[in-house]
């Protein structure tokens, strides 16, 4: 896949004159892959491909910001991906290291959420919807994660943990929007699937916008 970066800055219009100058924004799309055929067992996530690439359907892209920036001061949002009608929701979730996620099991019937993924292997055991407290589980080292349910072998998802606190999961026509950047030269990459990261350089002004488009 070729990578296109259109580049267009335009000022941005500050709500009161007694505001410093507004932190800058990155918009623009993401070319993503063609929808592949409806599965016959309901799927979020297939594995497709040599060597296993896990790729999301209908297809989205995970943009986000790379440099180097402050730990959180405090502790991270606790994020959920539920267990509903025996698939994980979301299906896809970026999170930021460090963060906690809940898996709260609403159907009626036993959950065990796991995952082999380098990054944080877990299991968390079988556990019914009215389990207390909750089973969590906190993410600390960048990757991706892949879920499983060893009761229901359909059931699959996936947790990009990120080093950064700036990205955005695309809609399903590739758009997307990075407010509150801070200036510097960084990298912007797309991620959309487990073999495929797509990066561009940036050079972020305050007060300004960037469009980038990846083609």
């Amino acid at each position: 896949m070729n990578l296109l970066l259109v580049v267009a800055f335009a000022v941005l219009v500050l709500s009161s004159p007694g505001i410093a100058a507004a932190q800058a924004v990155i918009e623009g799309k993401v070319k993503l892959p063609k929808r592949k055929a409806p599965p016959v067992v309901v799927k979020r996530y297939e594995i497709v491909g040599k060597g296993g690439v896990l790729s999301p359907d209908p297809p989205v892209a995970i943009v986000y910001l790379e440099g180097t920036f402050a730990k959180p001061k405090q502790a991270l949002p606790v994020k959920k991906i539920l267990q509903k009608d025996l698939v994980f929701d979301p299906a896809l979730l970026p999170i930021q290291v460090g963060t906690t996620v809940e898996f709260p099991n609403l159907d009626e019937t036993f959950h065990n959420v796991f995952s082999f993924s380098k990054v944080n292997r877990f299991d968390l055991g079988r556990y019914r919807a009215d389990e207390e407290p909750v089973p969590s589980r906190l993410f600390d080292k960048a990757g991706l994660v892949t879920l499983r349910c060893d009761i229901h072998e359909h059931m699959r998802a996936l947790i990009l943990v990120l080093d950064t606190p700036y990205f955005v999961t695309t809609d399903t026509k590739g758009r997307f929007k990075l407010a509150g950047l801070p200036a510097g030269k960084y990298k912007l990459r797309a991620w959309l699937d487990s073999k495929t990261t797509l990066e561009v350089p940036v050079e972020l002004v305050k007060g300004e916008a960037l469009k980038v488009n990846f083609e």
